[in-house]
């Protein structure tokens, strides 16, 4: 724990397999779990190179000094002749990039191979975006032979058999197939409306995958492999080239050559051919000033450039002033200000030893007088049994208009542009609807139901409010004002949330008693 905490990570819990198991399942179906001890880690969601074993251990070692940061190096094949992904144009019109590598002479165990596939997996949930905008291909190399074609064709053309299936497919078929499968038919709406699907072949047009859904099963990995063809096919080459990367610096150590990688070509439509992977180096100065005043400390320059060192960024005074020329490595694409280097040199420093101070100027706060008003009345109406509840801000056209027997043109709506789903089209211009809606889920709970929500809303212009039930409501007012309204609700805007027993409701704006 103590650990992870110098190193700017968190300990989330120790476990094991049994215990998890015995937690959602019971005692009875963890007998035969595992019982070896888990350790669940929070990674900042920019620290890719701390998603695998690979990475996270490194990185320690280096911090404890027990082990000095690796030179990636980028080799050409000992034949002389790179592996060519040649990209063709009929790409652009659904995923027009993509990078590749080939590790070559690499030793796999279980452990390994796990750690290989796990990597990919994250990725993809991270910085691929559920591979919207990268897809990660891995091949065995010595069942398939280059150039490699990356094409795009009608569904019914495209005809192969994928991974750990025991027949051909089209990929219209596949498209069915997959449905039904828990994890790949999440990936489907990524290419399943387009004209043409991407494919990438060998020169014996064989496929390796259609990316982003599934790789073929004729180049799948396993333990034997010893050489593997890495694709990342991609909407965001910067994205691609990042994942790509990530790939071969974290399992480079498993080759023949530690920390080597074989380089391939990528031929675009328009001829352009580029060398992957990149695995750039790149260097940044800043000023030792700059880091202790921004982290409250006073080191000398030659040690603010060992603590950076311990956080992977090689370092050195340059002799100029207080000048330090920091090395950002290819693994840590999370660099991309001065800030972030002055972040890794406090983590280095320990958050802990940094020494407290008294601010040099003085302000005086205080609470804004609506927000005292109101958590006074969450207290008393939370002390007079009611319970609070937290509703989105935003909602469909149907829960503030129809559901509450209004038209939709009447309402005092603000409309989302572009809403991304229809439960998020309008900004609420009450909050009943969000209330109902938890009295609706929560109906089978024992009545009375007694709710109360505190919150903004958003209104545009005057309408009628045909809510209440006719000679059952009243409206508020505050020195002339109209501040809200209560009373009965309409049964038909009851039937509307699916409830059947009576409602009662007082909203009011609370800016007027401030």
């Amino acid at each position: 724990d103590e650990l992870c905490f110098e190193f700017g990570l968190e300990l989330d819990e120790i476990t094991s397999e049994r215990e998890i198991i015995s937690k959602e399942q019971g005692d009875s179906k963890a007998s035969d779990a595992s019982d070896v001890i888990l350790y669940k880690i929070d990674v900042p969601a920019n620290r890719y190179d701390l998603l695998c074993l690979e990475g996270l251990v490194r990185g320690l070692q280096v911090f404890k000094n027990k082990l000095e940061a690796p030179r990636y190096r980028r080799l050409s094949p000992d034949s002389g002749e790179s592996q060519r992904l040649i990209i063709t144009k009929e790409t652009a019109a659904v995923r027009p990039h993509a990078v590749a590598a080939v590790l070559r002479n690499i030793t796999f165990t279980q452990e390994r191979y796990d750690s290989f596939i796990e990597l990919q997996e994250k990725l993809h949930q991270n910085i691929c975006r559920s591979r919207s905008l990268v897809a990660i291909g891995t091949h065995d190399l010595d069942t398939i032979s280059g150039p490699f074609t990356y094409t795009a064709k009608a569904p019914g053309d495209i005809c192969f058999r994928p991974l750990n299936q025991t027949k051909e497919y089209t990929a219209t078929q596949l498209m069915s197939l997959y449905k039904t499968d828990s994890h790949l038919r999440h990936y489907l709406p990524i290419i399943e409306d387009k004209p043409v699907y991407p494919v990438i072949y060998d020169s014996n047009d064989i496929v390796l995958s259609m990316p982003p859904i599934i790789n073929g099963d004729h180049s799948k990995i396993s333990l034997k492999t010893k050489n593997v063809f890495i694709e990342c096919t991609a909407t965001d080459l910067t994205k691609a080239k990042i994942v790509l990367d990530m790939i071969v610096t974290m399992f480079s150590e498993y080759c023949a050559q530690p920390f080597t990688v074989e380089q391939a070509e990528v031929v675009y439509p328009d001829g352009k051919t580029c060398i992957y992977p990149e695995l750039a180096y790149r260097k940044e100065k800043l000023s030792g000033e700059f880091i202790n005043k921004k982290v409250g400390i006073r080191e000398s320059t030659e040690r603010i450039a060992q603590l950076l060192t311990r956080m992977c960024l090689l370092s050195q005074p340059t002799g100029v002033g207080d000048e330090i020329e920091v090395e950002i490595p290819p693994t840590r694409p999370d660099v991309i200000h001065a800030c972030d280097i002055m972040e890794d040199a406090a983590i280095a420093y320990g958050f802990n030893n940094i020494t407290r101070t008294t601010p040099h100027t003085y302000t005086v706060a205080n609470q804004f007088p609506l927000n005292k008003l109101t958590e006074l009345l969450r207290q008393d109406l939370a002390a007079a049994g009611f319970t609070e509840a937290l509703n989105f801000a935003l909602c469909s056209q149907e829960d503030i208009a129809d559901k509450l027997g209004k038209k939709i043109s009447e309402t005092r709506a603000i409309h989302i542009s572009n809403p991304k789903t229809a439960e998020f089209q309008v900004a609420r211009t009450t909050l009943l609807p969000g209330l109902l809606k938890t009295i609706a889920a929560n109906r089978k709970m024992p009545l009375p139901l007694k709710l109360f929500e505190i919150s903004d809303v958003v209104l545009k212009d005057e309408s009628k409010d045909s809510t209440f039930f006719p000679g059952r409501c009243a409206e508020i007012f505050v020195r002339g004002t109209s501040v809200g309204r209560l009373g009965v609700l309409h049964p038909d805007v009851i039937g509307r949330f699916e409830l059947t027993m009576p409602c009662s409701a007082l909203e009011m704006d609370l800016e007027p008693f401030l």
